[in-house]
């Protein structure tokens, strides 16, 4: 999957709607739909452009996620574009590299990209939240400490329901390991 780095935020307000087992997700691309940019599952304040325009990024992007939600995809081929911070970025590749049925805890990313003493897995946890690309970077698979779980902003409903479609098996908020 090819992850390139915007170098300023645009808001290209072009946006549509995938219908996945989670509910409405949003995607959305760049002003030439060479990237996806955003994979959402806030409707809010969304201009929702007809089926018939859809690009063939978007069409590529809905059948990948067709494939991951039956099971016959573990790996997102799609090309991403993403807008932070060089930590934020370097957050998002890391998490980008979890594979299909694994999970990693906020310190297992944060040793994995940085050599400050000290914890900065709060730092980690507050870039997770600011992915723009659910699913696809898949911050679902990132847990606390215990293997607990722990926000994800589709709610933590979501993040489970993605865990599980995964493999997991989870008793009150907590994956149990075989």
């Amino acid at each position: 999957m090819k992850i390139i780095r915007l170098n300023k935020k645009k808001n290209f307000d072009k946006a549509y709607i995938y219908k996945s087992p989670i509910g409405d997700l949003i995607l959305k691309t760049d002003e030439d739909s060479k990237y996806i940019t955003s994979l959402e599952f806030n409707l809010n304040n969304i201009k929702i452009l007809a089926e018939y325009e859809e690009p063939s990024i978007i069409n590529k992007a809905k059948k990948e996620l067709d494939n991951y939600f039956s099971n016959s995809l573990k790996k997102f081929s799609i090309p991403l574009a993403v807008y932070g911070t060089d930590f934020q970025y370097d957050v998002w590749i890391e998490t980008s590299k979890i594979p299909f049925g694994k999970v990693v805890t906020y310190s297992d990313i944060a040793r994995n990209i940085s050599d400050k003493k000290g914890s900065i897995s709060r730092a980690v946890g507050t870039a997770e939240g600011k992915n723009k690309i659910a699913i696809i970077i898949p911050c679902h698979r990132v847990v606390g400490v215990n293997k607990k779980l722990t926000g994800y902003a589709g709610g933590l409903d979501k993040k489970e329901y993605l865990l599980r479609h995964e493999g997991f098996d989870i008793v009150n908020s907590n994956i149990i390991i075989k």
